[in-house]
């Protein structure tokens, strides 16, 4: 037996595997995983892996050790718990279970600024895992890691199933964080984005604490300019992989950021994109990536005989994604690390029809819709979800949220009055109508009014105030049809239109009551207003 040698005695798991695989590279990891017979090559040399039953995350399924470190600190309210004594036996079990296995080590990094990054150990059954984990995470010379030293630590066994009466949790599946013991545990889920979410979540607890607000966004920045950049929050699905990677600009990441006084810099080394209608004219730069060696294909359909890959094909997920490093972008930045943004963006995800497809907002507005988080879960994102549909996820991102939502808002708040960002909220959404009846906003669209934007010009419009949500809307943006800028136009019966308006106000009106406590009161005034 082979063990495991854990530097930082404190993490120090002890498990006794058969063979351990340490630090190995890409054409190395893609060798052992066809060996192992857990997945194919697809044209070009990417990785295709089909993740079984759970093609999405499982949030319900995830649990914070809530003890001395935690009490005070998490918001319960959105983090379901799991006792430490719980956790200790969950983890134990794990170890046993990995008794005499095939394991595979990665050490890595998360965070391009050295000042604010924590270095990860992650321990996994699956090759495809560690080349999905090592494409998104930062990696570390190769001469650095005889002295790497992991704060945190990931096991994660796709075949342990854990036991609800003796782990305390809801199913065989469990997604446990200990922040005391800084070790992250998952079980009976083979979905590759667990890894990467996993020490998102950690970051977003811990980079508080230095005054560095963490976001659930993509980021690029002018070419040529790093002063010049752009944060564009939203869940997945609502555009961020796509808006970011701009062929005019220079992309610092697509999911993951950190804002400190210095800029912006990415946690992660690459990019998780959904692949499902993808298309080389509307998006160039991912679709290349899926026929490259290294890069790593969830759940895309591939014909068996030619092997074409068939990107229509939701019939498994219509989650399917594509993981690749950041250098596989042709304008993707070398550090990864930008200036303070002077553009935010918050993208939603209209299943109302609402919306507008831009609207841009004042500081106290862009600090109520931050909070509020408006946007649809697309379809497929998470497990059961095969419809889009309505919710609120406070901070884009409430599920990688440890802690009260007002901490990141006050973050949000602070930061764009020492930089005075210009905030935009885009809808990537319907136009014309609800889902069922209206069309998903078209990219181009979307595309043009973002670069107008970002390069200033969109500024020089004339907007209008919107009747229901007080932000403004441009009257005018050339090469856009002034019909779309008004979603009330595009719809066929305009009093069905206000309609449902009046309902989507009522319900920002009606999540909000749980921030009117920890608020000022100019947010409060920038709240939409049915009258």
């Amino acid at each position: 037996m082979q063990e495991i040698g854990i530097r930082n005695e404190s993490l120090s798991l002890g498990i006794e595997a058969n063979t351990v695989h340490y630090n190995d590279l890409p054409p190395s990891l893609v060798e052992k995983a066809l060996q192992n017979g857990e997945g194919q090559l697809a044209p070009g040399g990417a990785f295709l892996a089909l993740t079984g039953q759970h093609t999405g995350r499982s949030p319900k399924d995830k649990f914070t050790v809530r003890d001395a470190t935690t009490e005070t600190t998490v918001d319960w309210g959105n983090n379901a718990s799991m006792t430490a004594e719980h956790f200790d036996t969950l983890h134990a079990d794990m170890i046993a279970h990995a008794k005499g296995a095939k394991l595979y080590v990665q050490d890595l990094a998360c965070g391009a600024d050295p000042t604010h990054q924590i270095k990860v150990r992650f321990i996994n059954e699956l090759a495809w895992h560690m080349l999905f984990i090592r494409n998104m995470m930062r990696r570390p010379e190769q001469q650095d890691l005889a002295a790497f030293q992991n704060e945190w630590t990931v096991l994660n066994l796709p075949s342990f199933k854990a036991d609800p009466a003796r782990h305390g949790c809801r199913s065989e599946t469990v997604i446990a964080v200990s922040f005391t013991k800084k070790t992250v545990l998952i079980g009976c889920t083979s979905y590759g984005g667990e890894n990467k979410k996993s020490i998102f979540g950690v970051m977003n607890y811990v980079l508080p604490e230095k005054g560095i607000m963490p976001m659930h966004c993509s980021a690029n920045h002018a070419t040529g300019n790093p002063d010049d950049a752009a944060v564009f929050f939203g869940l997945s699905g609502t555009g961020k992989t796509t808006l970011s990677a701009d062929p005019n600009r220079t992309l610092l990441g697509d999911d993951e950021h950190g804002w400190s006084d210095s800029g912006i810099f990415n946690f992660e080394g690459g990019c998780y994109a959904k692949t499902i209608n993808l298309r080389r004219e509307a998006e160039p730069e991912i679709y290349d990536t899926c026929s490259k060696f290294g890069s790593v294909l969830e759940n895309v359909v591939m014909n068996p005989i030619t092997r074409e890959l068939d990107f229509d094909d939701g019939s498994l997920t219509q989650n399917t994604r594509v993981c690749y490093p950041l250098d596989m972008i042709p304008n993707a930045s070398e550090t990864s690390v930008g200036g303070v943004p002077k553009n935010i963006v918050m993208l939603t995800c209209d299943a109302f029809g609402v919306l507008p497809p831009i609207a841009r907002l004042t500081p106290a507005q862009a600090q109520y819709h931050f909070l509020s988080g408006f946007t649809a879960k697309v379809a497929g994102t998470e497990k059961g979800v095969t419809d889009p549909e309505p919710t609120f996820s406070t901070c884009f991102g409430a599920p990688f949220m440890p802690r009260r939502p007002s901490e990141y808002g006050d973050l949000l708040k602070k930061k764009i009055a020492e930089t005075g960002a210009t905030c935009w909220l885009v809808n990537t959404g319907w136009t014309g109508g609800a889902h069922g009846v209206g069309s998903r906003m078209p990219i181009l669209v979307t595309r043009t009014l973002l670069t107008a934007a970002l390069n200033g010009s969109l500024n020089d419009a004339e907007f209008r105030k919107d009747d229901f949500f007080g932000f403004d809307v441009p009257k005018a943006v050339p090469d856009v049809s002034t019909v779309i800028l008004d979603p009330r136009q595009t719809w066929a019966d305009a009093a069905a239109y206000d309609a449902q308006a009046k309902k989507l106000v009522q319900m920002f009106i009606d999540n909000f009551a749980k921030y009117e406590a920890d608020v000022d009161a100019d947010v409060m005034t920038a709240a939409p207003s049915i009258s």
